[in-house]
């Protein structure tokens, strides 16, 4: 399985290797109006590409902190509610237990 992923690897390279000599003419990016810029169109492609993943590794990022605050609050209503004593909710929050009993069909 590693010699095949070596293989797909390779491959991949090189036709980014050509793709990219093929595309080293020059082209201009303007800025709103009043800044340009000039680069390899293969160049900026590139940072467009990392600009695209950066993005989308931050709002991920933000989602998965979003899903381990709410993970550790439910753990916490859980762990309360296993002892018998269950911390007041926070203002403008359904707990666990409250959100399960108004699923329909149950």
């Amino acid at each position: 399985m590693g010699v095949l992923r070596w293989i797909v690897t390779a491959i991949v390279f090189l036709a980014l290797l050509f793709v990219s000599l093929q595309n080293s003419q020059p082209v201009t990016v303007t800025l709103l109006s009043f800044y340009s810029w000039q680069a390899p169109l293969v160049f900026v492609i590139l940072i467009a590409f990392a600009a695209g993943v950066a993005l989308g590794l931050l709002s991920a990022a933000i989602k998965v902190a979003r899903l381990k605050r709410q993970l550790a609050r439910l753990r916490r209503e859980h762990a309360g509610a296993v002892r018998g004593t269950v911390p007041a909710p926070a203002t403008g929050t359904v707990s666990a237990s409250d959100f399960a009993s108004r699923l329909p069909g149950e």
